[in-house]
């Protein structure tokens, strides 16, 4: 299992929905989340991945409020076997203006086996 999946189940799972995707979907409003791996390095068989996940709503207080619910999941995630640790990198307003869709960026370094 890859980290994108690793994480889409475990967000899943945590934040009680399947409005978690590996890429925007085609119809979507409200509050959905999407995880995209940015990058990764190998060392001695151990992975770390850069993993972006933006949080999406149909205000911009809604998707703050959903970046804050997704960073608090996401703290549990190191309980997970595949996961040796999760650190938060930064998180933004990441507003798509020519869509006029609002959302929030975490970006995190995973280190996954």
């Amino acid at each position: 299992m890859n980290i994108e999946e690793i994480v889409i189940d475990y967000l899943q799972k945590n934040l009680q929905t399947d409005n978690v995707y590996g890429e925007i979907p085609d119809s979507s409003s409200g509050e959905y989340f999407v995880v995209d791996k940015a990058g990764s390095e190998t060392s001695d068989h151990i992975c770390t991945s850069t993993v972006a996940i933006q949080s999406y709503g149909d205000t911009k207080a809604e998707a703050a409020e959903s970046n804050e619910r997704m960073k608090r999941a996401m703290e549990g995630i190191v309980e997970l076997d595949q996961v040796g640790g999760c650190h938060l990198d930064t998180d933004y307003n990441y507003t798509n203006i020519a869509r006029k869709q609002y959302r929030y960026q975490a970006v995190y370094q995973i280190t996954h086996y």
